[in-house]
């Protein structure tokens, strides 16, 4: 029989998520969650518990800004306008605004009278609430925000005092409560199976249909079997297939069987092309539908993609129209316009290298071996000036793959990706593993590479600083345990106009405490929920007592850390488990060593 579920028991849950930095608690906390939820409605409390209505492709936002949060307050209160604003400013979160506002309001009858009738209260449920943030995602056009505004007055006039702070963090992206896909699957897998060991499974179907909240409902209604059979779909983004890093040819050749394919590793937006007959969708590594930002990369999937239905894997890159070469990653970002997207074009044009194929006309090419996934792409690919397959060579000793490099270099590509050619070597959705190794090195740089490192927290800057951050804390991923572990503090690198934005950019990602996916043994300022990216360089890799990445690997009662870190650029197309991990941080200190050894 269908139930409904008040929303203040989410809204419990959540206020014990986020007072905790244990992950077990954490996990503790959305088994018995989970448990109590009606089948009919899992999906919408996952999602709720993610912070969104629906899986981050569909790329629905609420469109609610403070202005307009501050407005649908002030509505559902009768407080007035500027009194809203000093307490927000005063409190400087939205959410704990509202809910002192009111918890100091009496609810009387004039105040709350709706369409002249008496007012009663009634306990918001789940599905109210879901529904109404799905109706204000989806207001859109003339008199869009007023009505954005309505509704979410309406639900704040219905709201408990604890309620409405959720109700406004969830709406403007805010809701902090740290819970990663792992603890979710974790925690689906506890619930409805009894055993964690389930979570694999959930793990593969999530990869190839990274939807939660779909995926737990298929989990409750159909049983683990049911989440087995969960397959390719076009239109539908899969977790993309990620690369280790190695930092020699005879390594690479090594840990690939003595040959591979090496293939340019273009300075441009890795893109997921789903085209079903005329119809074609861009997804970004992180699952971002770019499909509006990429008009002109869209119609030459459409011309040379020769099948009704496929899924296929590109570099899209900015070019030099005049010359037709290769433009840096940064100049590509100016194609991520909202608007003038005509002009956008005309001014950075783009090429697409495609490099894999995953799908063709019904088949399912995941689980085939990159040699016949290249193959497949080759039959479909019309080539042309603008698109064509990433340039390649099947490589057999380590000169030949460091020739190669160079000229990709010379080109003007990040360096060069080694595939392996073994039997096994199928398409790792959402993995990074050693079928795939890059080979990357920047000679601007005094580290042999850059790396990706996720902001965990910050410090208050002083003197010139003052009142922006002086230094952010930034960590490296490790997968094993999915934890984000310190690796340095990094302040120089910025622009005066950075500089002045990071408070700004950070803020909807600050929490009261570490983050239970952070390990970190310096005490921050300011914590972070992992969430932003960036490429920083840096002098050299050092043995480190304050820096918990690699502790213990190296050298007992030793981390490492990266000395005179220097920031380069914000990576928007990673999420943060895309950033270097620990045992590349392990493997960069390792090879530095062997060579001021033999210098």
């Amino acid at each position: 029989m269908w139930e409904s579920m008040e929303y203040s028991v989410l809204v419990d849950v959540y206020e014990k998520i986020e007072k905790t930095t244990k992950r077990t608690e954490m996990t503790a906390y959305l088994v018995m969650l989970f448990k109590k939820v009606p089948p009919d409605i899992i999906d919408k409390v996952v999602y709720l518990t993610q912070g969104k209505i629906c899986p981050d492709y569909v790329g629905l936002e609420f469109g609610v800004a403070e202005k307009l949060a501050m407005r649908a307050i002030a509505l559902a209160t009768g407080v007035n306008a500027r009194e809203v604003e000093r307490e927000v400013k005063r409190l400087g979160d939205v959410g704990l605004a509202a809910e002192r506002l009111l918890s100091s309001k009496k609810r009387t009858v004039s105040l709350f009278a709706f369409m002249g009738e008496e007012f009663k209260e009634r306990p918001l449920t789940i599905e109210r609430v879901y529904d109404t943030l799905v109706k204000i995602a989806k207001a859109t056009g003339e008199g869009a925000q007023d009505t954005k505004v309505s509704l979410l007055a309406s639900l704040l006039k219905d709201a408990k005092p604890k309620e409405a702070r959720y109700i406004l963090r969830t709406i403007l992206g805010r809701l902090r409560l740290g819970i990663a896909d792992m603890t979710i699957m974790d925690a689906l897998a506890i619930a409805f199976t009894g055993t964690k060991a389930a979570r694999e499974v959930i793990e593969r179907a999530y990869n190839l249909r990274p939807d939660m909240g779909y995926i737990a409902k298929v989990l409750v209604t159909e049983g683990l079997e049911g989440v087995k059979k969960i397959k390719i779909t076009v239109g539908v983004p899969i977790k993309p297939m990620l690369a280790e890093r190695l930092r020699t040819p005879e390594e690479i050749l090594r840990k690939l069987g003595g040959k591979c394919i090496a293939e340019y590793k273009y300075d441009g937006m890795r893109v997921q092309a789903h085209k079903s007959g005329n119809r074609v969708i861009l997804y970004s590594r992180r699952l971002e539908n770019v499909t509006q930002y990429f008009p002109d990369a869209c119609q030459l999937i459409r011309d040379h993609i020769k099948a009704k239905e496929a899924i296929v894997e590109g570099e899209v890159v900015a070019i030099d129209p005049d010359t037709g070469d290769l433009r840096p990653f940064q100049e590509l970002m100016h194609r991520r316009r909202k608007y003038e997207i005509e002009k956008a074009m005309e001014e950075y044009p783009v090429s697409i290298f495609m490099f894999d194929c995953l799908y063709v006309d019904g088949e399912d090419l995941t689980l085939k071996p990159y040699t016949e996934r290249r193959k497949y792409l080759m039959d479909i690919l019309e080539e042309s000036d603008r698109i064509k397959l990433a340039h390649y060579k099947l490589i057999s000793s380590p000169r030949e793959l460091e020739e190669f490099f160079e000229q990709a270099i010379a080109e003007g590509c990040e360096g060069i990706m080694c595939k392996s050619l073994m039997p096994n070597a199928v398409y790792q959705s959402g993995v990074r593993g050693f079928l795939w190794i890059k080979y990357k090195r920047d000679y601007k740089a005094e580290l042999a590479d850059t790396v990706d490192l996720v902001a965990v927290g910050a410090f208050w800057g002083k003197g010139k600083r003052a009142g922006t951050y002086g230094a952010l804390l930034m960590a490296a991923y490790d997968p094993e345990s999915d934890v984000f572990r310190t690796v340095c503090k990094v302040g120089s690198g910025f622009t005066d106009e950075d500089l002045e934005k990071l408070p700004k950019m950070f803020e909807p990602y600050i929490i009261p405490h570490k983050h239970p996916r952070v390990d970190s043994k310096l005490e921050a300022d300011i914590w972070f929920v992992p969430a932003i990216v960036m490429e920083v360089t840096g002098a050299e890799i050092t043995l480190s007592p304050l820096h918990t990445c690699a502790w213990g690997i190296v050298k007992e009662g030793a981390g490492l850390a990266i000395r005179f870190p220097r920031f380069l650029r914000y990576r928007p197309d990673k999420r943060p488990e895309d950033a270097t991990t620990v045992q590349e941080i392990v493997d960069l200190y390792k090879k530095q060593r062997k060579i001021t050894m033999r210098g």
